[in-house]
């Protein structure tokens, strides 16, 4: 792990932990804020505000990351040297230069279901595209993005377990603990990634409205015969 000097956690004075004091940090970073307000450097040189107000840059990437606690977890886990795929800014940068997807990690309990999910999306699309809306396709979609829902419940509580087994590894010394902590977090991290791709996918193709062949441009109802 980097120097603490260097870290966000550092910066408040707070060990690398992920279960956190809230009121703690927030007390923390207005104290600082304030430390580096603008009006504090109205007499100094253009270099020393400069340099405030890339620290006070600097103060609002580490809080706004601390306060999340998906985020705090990314975060600390690149410290630790990991940084997940779907999560990083090469990655982001690669897919969208080439024009591809991101690598997506398909957690394999999940490879049947979102197969049949993507069936039946695409399914709504060309439905969609003919003018035409499914009822039932849509209840199966709708079910199908509750139980994702509850699989999403499900994931942050094994996080929250693990991060009170991080914080005690990390404490009591106990590298193979941490280890182990550490690649269920990634593990967890990737499936939560996936399941909430999923759940975005399905809101978008259950939001897109059907048009009816019947109904004229404002979406008014009116019979339209064709031409004899």
């Amino acid at each position: 792990m980097p120097d603490a000097i260097t870290t966000y956690f550092s910066i408040f004075s707070l060990p690398p932990h992920l279960v956190i004091d809230l009121a703690a940090l927030e007390t923390s970073f207005y104290a600082l804020s304030r430390k580096l307000h603008p009006d504090r450097f109205a007499a100094r040189s253009a270099e020393e505000q400069a340099a405030a107000l890339g620290e006070s840059s600097h103060l609002n990437d580490a809080y706004r990351t601390l306060k999340d606690p998906i985020a705090r977890t990314e975060y600390l886990l690149k410290l630790e040297g990991v940084e997940l795929e779907e999560q990083s800014k090469s990655a982001t940068e690669a897919a969208r230069a080439t024009g591809t997807a991101k690598k997506q990690i398909v957690p394999a309990d999940l490879l049947e279901e979102a197969f049949e999910l993507n069936m039946q999306m695409e399914e709504m699309r060309a439905a969609k595209k003919m003018g035409e809306d499914d009822p039932q396709l849509r209840k199966d979609l709708l079910a199908a993005k509750a139980g994702f829902d509850v699989k999403m419940a499900t994931t942050q509580a094994e996080l929250e377990t693990l991060w009170a087994r991080w914080d005690a590894a990390l404490d009591a010394s106990d590298e193979p603990a941490k280890n182990a902590a550490r690649d269920a977090m990634v593990a967890l991290l990737n499936r939560r990634s996936y399941l909430r791709n999923l759940v975005r996918d399905v809101n978008d193709a259950l939001e897109s409205r059907y048009s009816s062949p019947w109904s004229n441009a404002k979406g008014e109802g009116r019979m339209a015969f064709p031409p004899r």
